[in-house]
């Protein structure tokens, strides 16, 4: 879930698990490519969202174990990319622009090799993967003792989702799935849900969005949010299975 960032000048806690999932120390060896692809990642899911200021270069560093230039290149080449703006004064900082940049923008980012397109058996394992991970997220989130706060932030995902635009549908759409992925109670889950949805999202980027489609992902979505507010777990695995193989049978018709 998305953290509000008061003054992004000063170093902030993060309650949300998606965001501590994806501001943990990146991989030695590749430290600009990682810390590049980390903030990415936060973007295009919603963690940081649009108009939001990320935390300060300090924060971030220590977050990444990188240094604090690896996060100033990381950042500019974001910012020449579209994705990001700096702005000055007592709230300044920086922040993910209003209006994110076509995916295309990606491939501009100097010093990051071009991804050649996925293999049908790629496209599997993801997908695969993305069945494995969801399915079983929905159960435990149904499974558990929710609090109200949580109860809230689920059905607040839902009603965004819902309400989204065209050209906000995938970021919202994201977001709603990491929340069914933090309430499974797993801390260790979500990076590897963020990581899938990642590469899920890079396959939706190659399909038109249709709004048939959409008008039944926010049907299913309804059916996932209250089966697991009602402590439903083999109907919320039920539903989110149904609402996966859908999504897979439109990449698969269109991609393979």
């Amino acid at each position: 879930m998305a953290v509000a960032v008061s003054d992004p000048g000063e170093d902030t806690g993060r309650s949300s698990v998606a965001g501590d999932a994806l501001f943990r120390p990146v991989r030695a060896g590749n430290a600009f490519e990682e810390t590049v692809s980390r903030l990415l990642q936060t973007i295009r899911l919603g963690i940081v969202a649009p108009g939001e200021a990320l935390p300060a270069e300090r924060e971030l560093a220590s977050r990444f174990s990188v240094s604090r230039d690896t996060v100033r290149d990381a950042i500019r080449s974001l910012a020449d990319a579209g994705y990001l703006v700096s702005r000055r004064g007592r709230y300044g900082g920086t922040f993910v622009v209003d209006e994110l940049p076509a995916r295309s923008a990606g491939a501009a980012i100097e010093g990051l090799a071009p991804t050649a397109p996925p293999t049908a058996e790629q496209i599997d394992d993801i997908l695969g993967l993305r069945e494995i991970l969801e399915v079983g997220a929905a159960r435990a989130a149904a499974a558990r003792s929710l609090s109200a706060e949580e109860r809230e932030a689920l059905w607040t995902r839902l009603g965004e989702t819902a309400g989204a635009s065209i050209a906000d549908y995938r970021r919202l759409d994201s977001r709603l799935h990491l929340t069914i992925g933090e309430l499974a109670g797993a801390p260790s889950l979500v990076p590897l849900i963020a990581d899938n949805r990642m590469r899920v999202n890079e396959l939706l980027e190659n399909i038109p969005l249709l709004q048939p489609n959409i008008e039944h992902s926010n049907q299913q979505h309804e059916a996932i949010v209250i089966a697991i507010l009602t402590g439903d777990g083999a109907r919320a695995a039920s539903a989110m299975q149904e609402h996966l193989e859908g999504s897979a049978a439109l990449l698969r018709g269109f991609l393979v």
